[in-house]
């Protein structure tokens, strides 16, 4: 029988990178004419696309809440976003994505701006190498910024986990479906509030706190390529 291959040797890992290293990140926004908002993200193999809607009239009008404005957020991954297709249709775990992504971006919105209106955010993974709700999150912050809603901050989220015994930064590809563990975390900076905080996997409680505080690593490096993103978007306007 042949030896399973080492997803980590001498202290590196499968793409080379070191175990506290996150992967090359791509962030632009106004990326879709015909939204709002948008924007789009790429954290290594992993693309997010993010447009935003609203805030617009409620349909069906009894969903309306009179005091403040409703968040949807719909998460979806493409038929070929990886190498095997997947059905069509909402499926438990994007319905679950879904959720905990509103969760993670509901504490910096000021909902109670827009009554009786909805804020639509869909997002759709065109590429998925692990890591895909922490990428759909940092994008669908960056399309409501870009929407002009109204924010006390971003939403930045990066992943961390276990791997043969090693705690690691921004898991990726077999890590992801091979390791020990993975614990994505969303991180509104500002006020250090972490807005998600999901664990698949078993650890000691101090391997969960330096997993947990690699994660909160990551997340400040992604909101500081977030913050870039829309910098650049308004210099260049500025400049025409």
């Amino acid at each position: 029988m042949k030896e399973k291959a080492k997803l980590i040797q001498n202290g590196k890992r499968l793409d080379g990178r070191a175990l506290d290293e996150i992967r090359p990140m791509e962030a632009r926004v106004g990326v879709l004419k015909n939204a709002d908002g948008s924007a789009f993200f790429r954290l290594g193999n992993t693309i997010a696309i993010a447009g935003v809607y609203g805030p617009r009239t409620v349909h069906p009008r009894h969903d309306e809440d009179a005091e403040r404005a409703i968040l949807r957020t719909r998460y979806s991954m493409a038929a070929f976003a990886t190498t095997e297709r997947s059905r069509p249709g909402p499926s438990r775990r994007s319905v679950e994505i879904s959720l905990v992504t509103r969760q993670a971006l509901l504490p910096v919105i000021f909902l109670d701006e827009f009554p009786k209106t909805a804020i639509d955010v869909h997002i759709e993974v065109l590429q998925a190498d692990a890591s895909t709700r922490c990428v759909g999150i940092n994008a669908a912050a960056l399309a409501l910024a870009d929407a002009g809603v109204p924010m006390k901050d971003l939403v930045a989220s990066c992943s961390a986990g276990k791997v043969e015994g090693h705690i690691l930064l921004d898991v990726s590809g077999k890590e992801d479906t091979e390791g020990d563990l993975d614990m994505p975390v969303a991180l509104y900076p500002k006020s250090k509030q972490i807005t998600l905080l999901q664990m698949d996997g078993l650890a000691s409680k101090e391997e969960v706190k330096k997993i947990l505080h690699l994660g909160l690593k990551g997340c400040e490096a992604i909101y500081a390529k977030q913050k870039e993103a829309l910098r650049k978007k308004y210099e260049l306007a500025e400049a025409i």
